[in-house]
């Protein structure tokens, strides 16, 4: 890898890291990359011993692992420093197109609208309301920018009013690790009580007393959501009374009111399996009742309307789900009855109910599809959308008693505009359309479309492409393509003001719906998970090398982007084909798969099993260990890499990206870039305010920029 070295402003070339070029100047010293010691560790399980030379670095108090991590980040600014005034010329162009003084869409909610809005210049949004009407006083709710100084992060959520609209709760996270303080607002005087209830996912729900929540606490070593909990305002939270513990670790819980408002009602799911009960919400002292016994691979998901719960399910082998119902007063299985059929073809994702109308949040052929149907049967239509690379589905709906929709829309090559619709007239009223400023973006500049990857096996697998009109198919573009691929999550094909950065500048923009996804509905993903797992990264490989033959791009060219478990994709198709790929961008990626799933005390790990398997079982311990990023680097060439990380990320632990890039540093036989880049202050999203968040894209984009020599000299 040719390392561009610049000085009074001459360009010179060096071949190798090594400070010994042959170049005729003074003090022309090359950054060297950091070694990490090896203290090798033994993990022998199933007979087999596995030596990990940097586990040590699983310690994030001790600080020579700090300083490690702090050395790689010295490193990555020393070789990037050339790159440094271009990323804050990017970071400028990205926080240009974005709208400072936003506001959201407001809705409606026990006479009160609702709304939020970023004002100029701040990280943060502010939280309001107007009473009965949109041209009534602000009452300001919650102001971020002001409840974020003295944080380096900063997040809110949760935020729920009681029901006779005086109080608040809202969670707050001041660390990046999903662990969130509970906290209750006086919304007639603005007093913040002492109630601090912490450990929390941020979330409560208030009983119909206003005097009551329920809310769910976190296993403070694992993380899990294990606990539902019953709170009294002005009662100590040490009097809380603790009212469902899910004992089973491959199981999360929750608690949410259903739209009726009538139900309080607690969930507890793992990757296959459901279960639910429930109170009235005016009986918060009452005992909830089991909606019905959770069977090993059997999901459901429930919605009250009247006197009916509606179940969407893959009982009976539905494995796209349908839509069954039962009387709320005797929900057993054994009494659940079909409303909507199970259909190979389409999967059926979601229900929005109304008073007149209820509306299907379906997909076929990846497309999703919004169905409005009359209760009474006299009408059924679906939403026209003409594009293949667009996104839809359901926005706000709060109400029960209005015939308007509300909806979402966007084109990969367009802003997304969300819509009222009149469901009984069809009429169509814009709500807002996301504004892309800088004075330069124009939708016609910008073509996209879907073409079909045959991937090794014969299925066919869709990758959504949009570039610049101007931009030449013959192969020469840089093209950068991004996938996810697991535990079911679509990455639609959606708009980024972001991208335009990529797109302006020549690069192809590529989404990969590979198997592990559910863009082509459930039998997608369980094509792509537990012992069929690889299929994940093979229809990654398959769609690169597809999109090579049919002359969007080169192996010179092509670029390949994923975060979390998607990270683990990166890892495992740099080791499957190194020379696919001339970069890699990896951000906070999963990459130590089977030391993790081994250790139980890790956010997430028990959750994980029905997803990636249980290595105590010696068939899926072996399986993970053929395709295990940081398992199966050996001493090869590997691509250019940009890897991220944060030092508080609570889904995957810092150390996995540091070990594998330490690992990668000692193995590897080329000279090409290679960077760990840590967070110290952020978690698994990354940095918390609306404009930081920027200066990581466009550090990305710079290393992605500067491989394709598009970035000027300083």
């Amino acid at each position: 890898m040719t390392i561009i070295l610049r000085k009074l402003g001459i360009l010179l070339f060096c071949t190798t890291f090594a400070s010994s070029c042959s170049i005729n100047m003074k003090e022309t010293i090359v950054p060297q990359p950091p070694k990490a010691k090896k203290i090798p560790k033994e993990l022998t399980v199933h007979g087999d011993t596995r030596v990990d030379n940097y586990y040590w670095l699983n310690n994030r108090e001790d600080d020579e692992v700090i300083a490690y991590l702090e050395a790689e980040n010295k490193y990555y600014n020393e070789m990037t420093s050339h790159t440094h005034k271009f990323q804050e010329e990017l970071y400028n162009e990205l926080k240009g197109r974005i709208k400072q003084d936003d506001e959201s869409v407001p809705y409606k909610l026990n006479g009160y609208f609702y709304n939020s809005r970023f004002e100029k210049g701040k990280e943060y949004p502010i939280y309001f309301r107007q009473k009965g009407s949109l041209d009534a006083e602000e009452e300001i709710l919650f102001d971020c920018n002001l409840m974020a100084k003295g944080h380096d992060f900063f997040n809110l959520r949760g935020i729920s009013v009681s029901p006779n609209n005086k109080l608040a709760t809202f969670g707050t996270d001041t660390v990046s690790r999903r662990q969130y303080d509970i906290q209750f607002k006086n919304l007639e005087t603005n007093e913040i009580y002492p109630d601090k209830i912490e450990n929390t996912t941020g979330s409560s729900v208030w009983a119909a007393d206003n005097k009551t929540i329920f809310y769910t606490k976190k296993d403070p070593v694992t993380l899990r959501s294990d606990k539902i909990y019953k709170h009294q305002i002005g009662t100590p939270t040490s009097q809380d009374v603790l009212v469902f513990e899910e004992e089973d670790e491959t199981f999360n819980v929750f608690v949410y009111k259903t739209k009726s408002k009538k139900y309080i009602v607690i969930g507890s799911v793992s990757t296959l399996t459901s279960e639910y009960r429930f109170i009235k919400a005016d009986e918060p002292d009452a005992a909830f009742t089991v909606f019905s016994p959770r069977e090993r691979g059997l999901e459901y998901s429930i919605y009250h309307f009247g006197d009916t719960f509606y179940i969407l399910t893959n009982k009976d082998d539905a494995t796209n789900f349908k839509l069954m119902q039962v009387a709320e007063k005797s929900t057993n299985i054994a009494n659940w009855e079909e409303f909507i059929p199970h259909r190979e073809a389409v999967l059926l994702e979601d229900i929005e109910i109304f008073e007149d109308y209820y509306v299907l949040s379906e997909r076929e052929e990846g497309l999703n599809k919004l169905k409005i149907v009359r209760w009474d049967g006299t009408d059924a239509y679906y939403l026209p959308f003409d594009s293949e690379t667009y996104v839809a589905g359901t926005y706000t709906n709060l109400d029960f008693e209005t015939d308007k929709l509300r909806y979402f829309y966007n084109a990969m090559e367009s802003p997304y505009a969300i819509v009222e619709m009149d469901m009984k007239t069809k009429a169509k009223t814009i709500l807002k359309e996301q504004e892309v400023l800088g004075g330069k973006f124009n939708k016609q500049n910008y073509k996209a479309k879907r073409i079909w990857a045959n991937a090794r096996d014969g299925k066919k697998v869709p990758i959504c492409l949009v570039y610049h009109k101007d931009t030449p198919i013959n192969g020469s573009a840089p093209l950068l393509q991004y996938a996810y691929g697991s535990y079911g999550s679509t990455i639609d094909p959606y708009f980024s003001t972001q991208r335009l950065s990529l797109l302006d500048r020549g690069f192809i923009f590529a989404i990969a719906h590979i198997r592990g996804g559910e863009y082509l509905g459930r039998p997608w993903y369980d094509d792509g998970k537990l012992l069929k797992k690889k299929n994940t990264f093979t229809d990654f490989i398959d769609c690169s090398k597809y999109l090579i033959e049919q002359n969007y791009t080169s192996s010179e060219h092509l670029y390949a982007m994923g975060g979390s478990a998607g990270g683990l994709l990166m890892g495992a198709i740099i080791n499957m084909e190194p020379n696919l790929y001339n970069g890699v961008v990896a951000q906070v990626p999963f990459v130590d798969v089977i030391t993790t799933m081994l250790d139980d005390t890790i956010p997430l790990t028990t959750g994980e099993y029905d997803e990636w398997g249980n290595p105590n079982d010696k068939t899926y311990y072996e399986y993970m260990k053929s395709y295990s990023p940081y398992d199966n680097v050996t001493a090869k060439e590997y691509p250019n890499m940009y890897v991220s990380t944060g030092l508080h990320d609570s889904q995957v632990q810092y150390w996995e990206p540091a070990k594998w890039v330490a690992k990668l540093r000692d193995l590897k036989t080329d000279n090409k870039l290679l960077f760990l880049d840590t967070n110290m202050d952020a978690g698994h999203g990354g940095a918390s305010g609306r404009f930081e968040a920027l200066k990581e894209t466009a550090k990305e984009y710079a290393f992605l920029l500067d491989l394709e020599g598009k970035i000027p000299s300083n």
